[in-house]
């Protein structure tokens, strides 16, 4: 019988009177790594926090054991004192300084009153060679890529003699090949004797990783078994509290007229007028129709769609036309008016500020629609359509007028969503619309999309998920290294057969 390294007994924490943690009970095993799985906005980050210290004793009711002993964790520096480190979703590094110095942040190493700089870039080095990051202890962080710099978060962890680690979503920013090698080096830290809990939405990677999956739903504990005992079926249905059937609610859609034609368009790297990121694009958009975009990481799919829009910050070139007719989008604003709407692939960066409340947020690309005399805001107005937004999306939040950045990834991304609905769209660009989202929150988006598009609203959809672009798509379009190399209808089409295009084979 395995030991229990840790023990979150009867946890209770509440927000403005609201529940985020009801009662909630938690074990681990020592050398286990246990998936926290359930929905955006069920508590799992929160859990995390208290038991980091992030949420200190006194703001929670409750206990929590570690090896045994009663802990009060009142920060951070408490919780990592014990050997628990958390790595957030978004990573907490000055981009700035160097490895080493973002290693020994808070920690640093002195003799005689001096900083040991040689001494601590030594056990750095060692610490990424562990981890396989062959790097100079002195490189920036800004120019790491971010697979390199979540192994920086990692090794920072490694050097405070971490014995349970935790994760959260620490697969998201990541291309394939960096999710292999994060793998196999969680796989090593746990026969060395380091503890993981591992949040993810990614179910696959739970079946792959996990010794045990606990899931939460609603603030509550659902249950904690042997990943052997699961399938992925029994981990949503727990999740979500009903079978969801098919991931991909397709519905029945008319596609009409072509409304959108791209025609020999060119973008440029943004500090190189030679250089191309997308090279002679030709395509079209119908009415009614789902047009996914597949391609590597790099491929120009992001360039591609964000030129179009008015988003891109380099040079670009060709032929547009609209409705029939040739236009030029020189930005964001002019999109907007001619009834052009995109959810950006980076939801922090692009698609939300985080000091303004929800309301506010939901109604910043409609602004105009809700102004008086370009002074007054038509209150009533911005609420109600505000109300029936976040209803239809099925936004979970206390209250509208909270921060956004206060709700979970998952409820960000429907505001994001959302907003982009209310200035009534003709086509609808979405980037990357369900990274960080569970299961639950996915399908419906998906219900969304396909009712979006019996509406006769057009949707582009970039997904770097086979499964989501096969789910979704009426036609793929496929890039390698910025050149449209394919656009097939989805009829018997195969994840092999885009991969295949995607990495130049056909």
């Amino acid at each position: 019988m395995k030991k229990k390294i840790l023990e979150m007994k009867n946890i209770i924490k509440e927000f403005s009177g609201v529940k985020a943690l009801d009662n909630l009970s938690l074990t681990v095993r020592e050398g286990d790594i246990l998936s926290l799985c359930g929905e955006n906005g069920a508590g799992k980050s929160t859990l995390m926090k208290v038991l980091s210290g992030i949420y200190p004793c006194g703001t929670f009711t409750g206990e929590i054991l570690f090896n045994g002993e009663k802990i009060k964790n009142n920060s951070i520096r408490d919780s990592e004192n014990l050997g628990i480190a958390i790595i957030h979703q978004e990573l907490n590094l000055i981009q700035e300084l160097s490895i080493v110095e973002n290693m020994f942040l808070g920690n640093f190493k002195s003799k005689y009153g001096l900083m040991s700089f040689n001494e601590m870039c030594k056990e750095a080095k060692k610490v990424l060679e562990k981890l396989n990051l062959y790097k100079d202890p002195n490189t920036k962080i800004k120019d790491l890529g971010i697979g390199e710099q979540q192994l920086v978060e990692i090794g920072k962890a490694l050097l405070k003699n971490v014995k349970l680690l935790i994760l959260d979503e620490p697969t998201a920013p990541l291309t394939d090949k960096e999710v292999t090698i994060l793998f196999e080096i969680l796989k090593d830290l746990r026969k060395n004797g380091v503890t993981c809990i591992y949040i993810s939405h990614k179910l696959n990677e739970v079946m792959e990783l996990s010794n045990q999956v606990a899931v939460i739903r609603d603030g509550k504990m659902i249950g904690t078994k042997d990943k052997d005992d699961l399938t992925k079926e029994n981990i949503i249905k727990m999740m979500v509290g009903r079978e969801l059937g098919s991931l991909f609610p397709y519905e029945p859609h008319e596609i009409g007229e072509t409304i959108l034609e791209v025609k020999n368009f060119n973008v440029y790297e943004n500090f190189s007028s030679n250089k191309f990121r997308v090279k002679n694009a030709n395509f079209d958009l119908r009415k009614g129709e789902i047009l996914g975009i597949a391609g590597l990481i790099g491929a120009g799919r992001t360039e591609l769609v964000s030129s179009i829009y008015g988003a891109y910050k380099g040079k670009c070139c060709g032929e547009i036309k609209y409705f029939g007719k040739n236009i030029e989008i020189k930005s964001t604003n002019e999109a907007v008016q001619l009834g052009i709407a995109m959810v950006p692939e980076n939801r922090k960066k692009d698609g939300i500020v985080g000091l303004l409340s929800v309301r506010e947020n939901m109604s910043l690309s409609n602004i105009k629609n809700y102004s008086l005399y370009n002074f007054f805001i038509k209150e009533n107005k911005e609420l109600s359509d505000i109300v029936k937004m976040t209803k239809n999306m099925k936004v979970k939040a206390p209250s509208l007028d909270i921060p956004i950045s206060s709700l979970s990834g998952g409820n960000q991304q429907k505001v994001v969503i959302g907003k982009n609905l209310l200035i009534g769209p003709k086509v609808l660009i979405l980037d990357e619309p369900t990274r960080g989202i569970d299961v639950g929150a996915r399908y419906e988006i998906y219900k969304y999309i396909f009712q979006l598009v019996k509406s006769g609203i057009s949707i582009i959809v970039i997904s770097s998920e086979l499964p989501e672009v096969l789910g979704l798509s009426d036609r793929v379009l496929v890039m390698h290294e910025g050149e449209i190399k394919g656009i097939l209808d989805n009829k018997n089409l195969t994840q092999e057969k885009i991969m295949e295009i995607a990495i130049g084979r056909s």
